[in-house]
């Protein structure tokens, strides 16, 4: 597809992903409003902020990039969801230190909305595709001669953290349980796959390929909550 001409395959692989990462944030929301469980409630938020994300690369691949939808899709998908599912896999772990985890988290992802909606961009937005975080944003913007991180500074700190903290809990669960209790250490591995597989399609897009983060999007979402599922149900 050139020119003009509408990424319809793109676009409809995108809602695809959104639909499914909404109806599984709400069926875990019902999942936590009926047992009230740490781990549940901060995986909604992780899981309403997966759709949130993958819901405005819609809006962008469909009409346009306006600055409210990649600062919605970069903020939500970029820094908000790796911090969150992390914090859910270590309130999974342990509660207490889960609930440590989640008032970092919370204030962490309150500064990256701020420093998102903030700083400015540093050049016009593609008119198709989907924008590269270094061709918009810097790693830190200035505010009346007060240079603040910027949302690049936010994105590396909650991927690379993020990650290391679900990879990491999920296959120390995953070594350490797998005789006594395989079907926890299956969801365990299946949550490290839901992780890396967007990561893996986020990659793609410098190249142009907009259709592997949809497909990604929809993959990980799928396994994540499938991870969920077993690794939940088998404590």
């Amino acid at each position: 597809m050139c020119g003009d001409t509408l990424p319809v395959v793109d676009v409809i692989l995108s809602v695809i992903a959104a639909s499914i990462a909404t109806w599984f944030a709400g069926e875990l929301f019902v999942s936590w409003r009926s047992r009230r469980r740490l781990h549940a409630e901060i995986w909604t938020w992780a899981f309403g902020a997966y759709a949130l994300a993958t819901w405005a690369l819609v809006v962008g691949l469909a009409f346009g990039w306006s600055s409210f939808s990649f600062r919605s899709f970069y903020f939500f998908g970029a820094i908000a969801n790796i911090p969150l599912l992390a914090a859910g896999s270590v309130a999974l772990a342990n509660e207490r230190a889960g609930r440590a985890a989640l008032r970092v988290t919370t204030l962490w992802i309150v500064f990256g909305f701020f420093a998102t909606f903030l700083a400015p961009f540093l050049g016009a937005l593609p008119a198709t595709g989907i924008p590269e975080g270094s061709d918009v944003f810097g790693f830190t913007f200035s505010i009346d001669a007060l240079t603040l991180p910027g949302p690049r500074m936010f994105a590396a700190v909650s991927g690379a953290l993020g990650t290391v903290v679900v990879v990491g809990l999920s296959v120390t669960t995953a070594i350490r349980v797998r005789w006594q209790n395989p079907q926890l250490a299956r969801g365990n591995l299946l949550i490290v796959a839901g992780v890396l597989v967007p990561a893996i399609g986020g990659s793609l897009t410098a190249f142009g390929e907009s259709a592997a983060l949809s497909v990604s999007l929809a993959v990980g979402i799928v396994l994540l909550w499938r991870g969920y599922r077993l690794a939940s149900g088998a404590r």
